[in-house]
């Protein structure tokens, strides 16, 4: 059989993508596009085409239905490469005309984003390209551990509704991860705790990466994409015990660890 012909023709799988996180605290259009010359600082390349969720919670008060024009809207965060993907904090009266113009709803208030703050005054010459300004991950709901590159660890519990990612390496959490919550690593993820929300390890594509818990009971788990959901609970011989996931042939093999 030919590679064409042993091809799928769609496959489903996990995916992974950050957005940075437009904090808009008044919908008049000559005060956004003022503020981010003033962000940008002239910088034609300041962003780097990054998806954008565009939040209202700022706002006060929240935009009315047809307040926004989002098409002129969303062309002003193209114009400084900045690529509008969802909404959040809106009203549930907008949320069929922000659908209308190719936006998605986003319900989850994730734990850690991208603030667009302005950058410091400009120095006398012209910086090298990796030192120019760039929005600051933030974390307010998490503490986390000053470690080397290739770990991150979380020692607070992750509630339902927040997100963590730890982008290019490992992830360890000594605390609960609650229902409704998700982890996500590009290296493994290591939870020395009960697991009961979503663990998707290998997030950029690392096939050799594992989920570990010493208590299991995760609502999904993806290893590089490949996932399984636990809709009706997990095993009676796995759930609540120390579990270990890897990918094999394409298959996430689950199975529990032997602590002696």
């Amino acid at each position: 059989m030919s590679k064409n012909q042993a091809r799928k023709p769609l496959e489903i799988k996990i995916s992974t993508v950050v957005a940075v996180a437009a904090l808009i605290g008044d919908t008049d259009y000559d005060k956004l596009s003022s503020a981010l010359a003033h962000l940008t600082a002239g910088t034609p390349d300041y962003f780097e085409d990054e998806f954008t969720l565009l939040d209202f919670a700022p706002a006060s008060p929240l935009p009315a239905p047809g307040q926004i024009d989002w098409v002129r809207l969303i062309a002003l965060f193209k114009s400084h490469r900045l690529n509008p993907v969802a909404v959040r904090n809106v009203p549930a009266s907008l949320e069929d005309e922000i659908r209308a113009h190719g936006l998605s709803i986003d319900h989850v208030d994730t734990s850690r984003q991208f603030e667009l703050t302005p950058p410091p005054s400009p120095p006398k010459s012209e910086p090298a390209e990796e030192e120019k300004a760039k929005p600051v991950p933030t974390a307010p709901a998490v503490v986390a551990t000053a470690q080397p590159a290739s770990t991150m660890v979380v020692d607070t519990p992750v509630r339902g509704g927040q997100r963590i990612y730890a982008r290019g390496c490992d992830l360890v959490l000594t605390a609960a991860v609650n229902a409704g919550s998700e982890v996500i690593a590009d290296g493994s993820i290591h939870v020395y705790a009960p697991l009961r929300g979503r663990a998707l390890a290998g997030a950029a594509g690392n096939a050799q990466a594992r989920i570990f818990s010493l208590s299991m009971e995760a609502e999904l788990v993806s290893i590089a994409g490949v996932y399984r959901t636990f809709d009706e609970g997990w095993p009676k011989d796995l759930s609540g015990k120390p579990v270990q996931i890897r990918l094999q042939d394409e298959r996430l093999d689950i199975a529990p660890i032997e602590l002696k």
